[in-house]
């Protein structure tokens, strides 16, 4: 019987532009070549063995006895103690401008050790077996565009379609071996040196984690995931996806399989803060301009999320060869929610765009004038109803989460023209932003219940509420902020966690009901039982976040308290980043971002 896949069994390599995943058992399982969004050469991840992996360890073995990343790096360390000896193998990603490559080098500890490297190649998502040839003592793999060339002083020899090799390590022994994607109408590129590359890849992490300014009693939780921010941002452009996988299930065996390889525009707020109050201003400046460039042109045209490039077509088909990670299909590549309206961005965009300007960036006029004509069309469209932030796939509402946003938009609008000194109808903003502040405070308010609910016409709360209090839309203290923060923790507090919203009673999503515990809500609310002075609750809750990560220091989406394991795309950004923030708010209580500089007539003093 197959052993039952976990998420958090998987550890993360990458060379800002793709990235893969290495089990505990030293295979790697996933890898799209040569982005992010690229097709899989290998995609065992979400099939079987037979849909390609590249598998590294001791011979007969299972997972290693230990793995951790080397210092604040992403080279990754797996180790086995075995009857003969102790073996170590190395994995990373070097980081260079060329075709991406994956470094594995395999290091003899102590005794003599059996190895095996079985090399299972299928392009495009598992599904093309490429003609494997060696030539001059390097193998080649080439199927239609994609080709792979893996340098190595072992040789591999072809066994059912795959390529294999029993080699021994002894103590002291370092064995070398370097796969590298080209597209295959052109020769091979130079080949790295896999030592050089590694003394590389450390000091480049090493230097770059050693100037995060935070200095608090969570430093390495927020140097993990600042450096797994670092590994999802796209180099060339600057833009984050929210992850490197597509259809890790929210529930297992289900449906709720999405493909997150995309830059989502309300990820920018959050990750501009979590850059930015750790001193990385060329990170947060080249998100900034990634989303100038995704988001110019026709204001009408704005989307949720573009591709790493800003591309626009994202159309979502499903993978039917791929029998999905659990057996949870189907598997999808492309996101239908790119078509979805989600008045939401207007405000992230807004938000992060004035957020960039309060931290000193300065303001170009092009910024400026994008932002201008999204402001105008938002004047038009934020009273329609919308799919919300959480892209339900049922029938449009007025989300509160959306019309809060909306606010937030035109509240920054008016802030850039007040604080900031841009050109811009004030007053007109100023009269936009207070009539959308009245209707949710009298249609998003449920007085009976003592809470927001989560969209206009329902009881139902919902775990996007707890940024009321953090985007400045009403003060902390608020008895509508503390009643709704108090009936999120009675009703979707589950098993110690924050569920996104009810779908068991629901059924607002148009999917089938159950999905885990959503981080990220979880640390929003972390957040807002600091705001409103329960400073124990949330350092408890803190720290219960922070034991759910994995060994290795990463997070899933979410997280199945009943089984005990994450659940959703993995690692995902939409988690590391609050954890950033959440950690700078408890440790530096009422400082940014914990309470943002807002506009000079903002909600916080309503």
């Amino acid at each position: 019987m197959e052993p039952e896949q976990r998420i958090e069994d998987y550890a993360l390599v990458g060379d800002m532009q793709t990235a893969g995943l290495v089990h505990r058992d030293g295979s790697v399982d996933w890898l799209c070549c040569p982005r992010f969004d690229s097709g899989a050469c290998f995609a065992a991840l979400l099939g079987t063995p037979d849909n390609g992996k590249w598998r590294i360890s001791p011979s007969g073995s299972g997972n290693c006895n230990r793995r951790q990343y080397r210092g604040n790096t992403l080279v990754l360390e797996t180790e086995w103690d075995t009857e003969s000896g102790r073996v170590r193998v190395i994995d990373f990603m070097p980081l260079r401008d060329e075709a991406p490559d994956i470094v594995r080098i395999v290091e003899g500890l102590s005794g003599t050790v059996q190895m095996t490297s079985t090399l299972c190649i299928r392009f495009d998502y598992g599904h093309n077996v490429p003609w494997v040839r060696q030539v001059d003592g390097v193998l080649h793999a080439t199927a239609g565009p994609d080709s792979l060339h893996l340098r190595s002083p072992i040789k591999h020899q072809g066994r059912g379609f795959s390529s294999v090799a029993e080699f021994s390590v002894s103590a002291g022994d370092r064995v070398p071996f370097v796969l590298t994607w080209n597209p295959s109408h052109l020769p091979p590129p130079q080949p790295v040196d896999a030592e050089q590359a590694l003394q590389d890849t450390e000091e480049f992490w090493t230097t770059w984690t050693s100037t995060c300014s935070y200095r608090g009693e969570w430093r390495d939780a927020v140097a993990r995931s600042l450096i797994t921010l670092k590994a999802l941002t796209y180099a060339p452009t600057g833009g984050i996806v929210a992850a490197p996988t597509t259809s890790l299930p929210e529930r297992p065996g289900g449906v709720r399989n999405w493909d997150y390889r995309y830059c989502w525009l309300r990820d920018a707020t959050f990750t501009l803060q979590s850059m930015l109050i750790n001193g990385y201003r060329d990170e947060a400046v080249a998100w900034r301009d990634w989303l100038l460039r995704a988001v110019a042109g026709k204001p009408a045209d704005l989307q949720i999320m573009y591709g790493v490039a800003g591309e626009r077509r994202l159309p979502e088909w499903e993978v039917d060869w791929l029998d999905g990670f659990g057996g949870a299909k189907p598997v999808r590549v492309g996101n239908a929610a790119v078509d979805q309206l989600q008045i939401d961005v207007y405000g992230e965009v807004m938000d992060a765009l004035q957020l960039s300007r309060l931290a000193g960036i300065a303001p170009t006029v092009r910024a400026w004038a994008i932002q201008r004509a999204l402001m105008e069309h938002l004047e038009g469209r934020w009273s329609e109803p919308d799919e919300g932030i959480w892209e339900v796939r049922g029938p449009r509402r007025h989300f509160v989460h959306s019309k809060v946003m909306a606010w937030v938009a035109f509240d920054r609008a008016v802030a850039a023209v007040e604080l900031s000194g841009l050109e811009g109808p004030g007053n007109k903003w100023r009269e936009q932003r207070d009539q959308i502040h009245r209707e949710v405070c009298e249609k998003g308010y449920n007085a009976e219940r003592g809470s927001f609910v989560q969209y206009y016409g329902t009881d139902a709360v919902d775990g996007a509420l707890l940024l009321i209090p953090q985007v400045g839309f009403l003060p902390p203290t608020d008895p509508r902020v503390v009643g709704t923060v108090e009936r999120v923790e009675r009703e979707l507090l589950v098993d110690g966690l924050v569920a996104r919203y009810l779908t068991q009673e629901q059924g607002t999503d148009g999917l089938p009901p159950g999905e885990g515990a959503f981080l990220a809500c979880t640390l929003w609310l972390a957040d807002d039982l600091d705001l409103i002075g329960r400073h124990d609750d949330a350092r408890e809750l803190f720290e219960r976040v922070l034991a759910l990560r994995n060994d290795v220091g990463l997070l899933a989406e979410e997280y199945d308290v009943p089984g005990q394991r994450m659940l959703g795309n993995f690692p995902q950004a939409f988690s590391h980043v609050p954890l950033v923030n959440t950690a700078h708010n408890l440790t530096h209580r009422g400082g940014w971002p914990h309470a943002r500089v807002r506009g000079m007539d903002s909600g916080l003093e309503r």
